[in-house]
């Protein structure tokens, strides 16, 4: 039991740290990202979402995250 807990806990620490590394704030725009479009495609039956909101929230997040480390290394 203790070495599949274990296993379990290296396995979740190892996905936290692919996915969420070092900068949560990306991992959690990506993830609001992901879900926007998904929503907007679902319920509003606007196929392409992806198209027009993608680009926008990419741009948003990249502009964010260079003034983050920009202030970061002042």
């Amino acid at each position: 039991m203790a070495l599949l807990a274990r296993a379990l806990k290296g396995f979740g620490r190892f996905w936290w740290d692919f996915l969420v590394g070092d900068t949560p704030e990306i991992f959690l725009a990506c993830v609001i990202t992901i879900g926007l479009i998904a929503l907007v495609s679902d319920v509003a039956k606007w196929h392409r979402a992806g198209v027009v909101i993608l680009p926008l929230l990419v741009t948003f997040t990249l502009v964010g995250s260079v003034r983050r480390a920009v202030r970061a290394r002042r």
